[in-house]
């Protein structure tokens, strides 16, 4: 879905999944990366953070700290400019976060059963109750 919506805005960028970004602290593996287009050209295992525009965490049971506290502060210390949280506990939600002055600030709110529009990096309408699968 991001990457059609990627290439229906005709944004330069390459919708990754679980791929390793290099961080300035170390290596993360993000649910899913959309990084410039290109940045995988010569090494397909990893992304330099400097290249990356968003990053989407899905909550999983096992790793909720994780997702929303530790991993979140790691990729506004790289500068990462978006961060989404999709979150299944009690209905699927969508937590859309732009950094500002070193921090995310939660600007949308997306909930099941409804479209939402959001404009950055690329427009994109998303419903969280059908957009990604639930992880394990």
């Amino acid at each position: 879905m991001l990457d059609a919506a990627a290439r229906a805005a005709g944004a330069p960028v390459e919708v990754l999944e679980a791929t390793n970004v290099t961080l300035p602290s170390g290596l993360v593996v993000p649910d899913l990366v959309v990084a410039d287009a290109g940045t995988t050209a010569e090494d397909t295992v990893s992304v330099d953070a400097d290249a990356v525009q968003l990053v989407v965490e899905l909550v999983s049971p096992g790793n909720k700290t994780m997702d929303r506290e530790f991993k979140p502060l790691l990729y506004a210390e790289a500068a990462i400019p978006h961060f989404w949280r999709l979150e299944f506990e009690p209905a699927p939600r969508l937590i859309v976060s732009e950094l500002q002055a070193g921090r995310y600030v939660e600007t949308t709110t997306a909930l099941a059963g409804a479209t939402t529009r959001i404009n950055a990096p690329f427009p994109v309408d998303i419903d969280p109750a059908g957009s990604l699968a639930q992880p394990r």
